[in-house]
């Protein structure tokens, strides 16, 4: 399942550009990833997507980034099966 379609992905100084789902997205690179920031142009083209789209991983700096992240899309969390454990009833006590 194609979870996002990343058409293009360029650098300009410390930003990146995403063109994600027929979308143009800016992303300061020093509040997303220390290791971006800090790469150098060649580095950075270094890059891998998903094939799902859901994620970009820079194999020479060993950074991985989702989409979502990126996008700032949250999902609700999914809900969580809790298990029931009966309790013991507490004892009589026998009053004299």
């Amino acid at each position: 399942m194609k979870i996002h379609t990343i058409e293009r992905i360029e650098f300009a100084g410390d930003t990146m550009v995403l063109h994600v789902d027929g979308r143009r997205v800016e992303i300061e690179l020093p509040a997303v990833s220390a290791r971006l920031a800090g790469a150098t142009a060649r580095e950075r083209q270094d890059f891998e997507v998903s094939p799902s789209g859901y994620g970009i991983h820079w194999p020479a700096l060993d950074e991985d980034l989702s989409v979502d992240g990126l996008l700032d899309i949250r999902h609700a969390p999914k809900p969580r099966l809790v298990e029931h454990v009966a309790e013991d009833p507490p004892l009589a006590t026998q009053s004299g």
